[in-house]
Formats: structure tokens, sequence, C-alpha cells
């Protein structure tokens, strides 16, 4: 792959990033916020001090502008980063197309990056986790992260090593039973976090973690299906019906 088709592929991904990121925009605004909105308030009721403090920012301007700005940069900042991985990748999974390598990709690395990470240490609304151990909690969710991609390299590298011995079926099951074992033992050994306050709505708190979830999801899904399409037409633009019109249309007798 040459220098200027990796630059087009990620043109394409940070493109595909950013419609990917005004999908799940919509998704943290009218899933997430509300959510966020009812841990505002509940933080605001049960606060041992209601001294009043002035809003650098305003709550409006954070759900709107804010939430529109910063949704917007990770998906396209992302989506660049997913297109490299995607031209490193390409080639090197197997006999998929363009297209089916981005989706098999934006499959991964959401399970990878975020879903794994996120059993172990899920995401929390306002007014749950103490300030003074938030620097703690951030250390272990990256490091988790960092586990995750460790062992799921390590993981493939191991499923392609034995695919000659054991069939490639077999290869990938037993290196995805390792990867799980291996993610099992990380989660077992890494400290548990639980600090939920007292009285916080279990409903609440449910229904923001699997909004965190279906924007992570919306958003790697859409990546996937945008920038595969992309990819398509820049690795393969003749379309195979075009091609065998073509070479028909040449065979035929005149």
């Amino acid at each position: 792959m040459n220098s200027a088709t990796v630059r087009n592929l990620l043109v394409r991904g940070m493109l595909a990033g950013l419609g990917a990121g005004v999908l799940a925009l919509f998704v943290a605004f009218f899933l997430g916020e509300p959510n966020v909105d009812k841990a505002i308030g509940f933080e605001e009721t049960h606060a041992a001090t209601h001294e009043h403090e002035v809003e650098l920012v305003s709550r409006s301007l954070q759900s709107t502008a804010g939430l529109a700005t910063g949704v917007l940069i990770y998906g396209i900042a992302f989506g660049g980063i997913a297109a490299l991985a995607y031209c490193f990748c390409l080639g090197r999974v197997g006999r998929f197309t363009p297209r089916a390598t981005a989706l098999l990709l934006s499959a991964c690395a959401l399970a990878v990056v975020y879903v794994v990470p996120f059993l172990k240490y899920p995401a929390n609304p306002p007014a749950v986790g103490n300030p003074d151990t938030i620097g703690n909690r951030t250390t272990l969710y990256f490091l988790m992260i960092v586990l995750s991609v460790l062992l799921a390299v390590a993981a493939a590298l191991l499923g392609k090593r034995l695919a000659p011995k054991l069939g490639t079926w077999n290869a990938t099951v037993t290196a995805v039973g390792a990867f799980a074992l291996a993610i099992g033992l990380a989660f077992a050994f890494l400290p548990a976090v639980n600090e939920v306050p007292s009285g916080f709505p279990a409903t609440v708190l449910w229904r923001f973690r699997l909004s965190a979830l279906a924007i992570q999801a919306t958003l790697w899904g859409g990546f996937g299906l945008v920038f595969g399409e992309l990819a398509e037409r820049l690795l393969n633009p003749d379309p195979p019906l075009a091609v065998a019109a073509s070479t028909s249309a040449v065979a035929a007798p005149g």
C-alpha cells in the first residue's frame, strides 16, 4: 500500500469518524443527557453544603455546544487512528473485502477498547465516585484498556501461529478462549471500584451506563459502515457486476 492510498484512507477515516460522531451525538443528547441531569439533581439535593458557586460554563451550554464539540472532535480523531490501524490490518487478517475488514476492525475495536474495560470499570454519571479517588480510578481504567489491547494482540498472534496446525476455526476458538481467560484473571486481580452513594437511584445509574454503551456502539458501528463503504469505493472502484458485464461484452461475438 503506497503513501497516497494511506493518505486517502486517512482522510476517509476522519470523514467517517465525523459522520459517526454526528450519529453518536444524537444518541448522547437524547439518551445520555437526561440521565446526567437526573444525576446532577441528586447531587445538588444531597450535597453537604449548598453554597452558591459561580458556573464557568452553564449546564445548557455543556449539554449542547460543549457536547457536540467533544463528540465530533473525538469522532474525527478516533476515525483517523482507526483508519491507520485499518491500513495495517488490511490483507493481514484474512481474505476479506475492504468493507468486511472495516466492519471486523470496528467490532473488534469496540469489544477490546471499550466493552472489556467497561465490564470491569463501567461509566459513572455525576454524583457517583469520590473526587479524592478520581486519579486512582482513571489510572485503573486506562490500565484495563492497555491490558485489553495487549492481550488481544497476543491472542491474535497466538491464533495465527496455531492456524497451520489446528486449522483456522480451531485456532480462532483457542485464541478467543485464551483471551477470555487472561481477561478473567485481570478482572480478578485488579481492585474493584464501587463508590455509588447511598440512595442513588439504581435506574438512573443503569440507564446512564446503557446510554454510554449505546453511544460507543453507535460511534464504532457507524464508523465501520461508512468507512467500509468509502474504503470499498477507493480500493475496488469497479463494481463486480460492471466488471462481469464488460468481460461478457468483450467475449461476445460481433
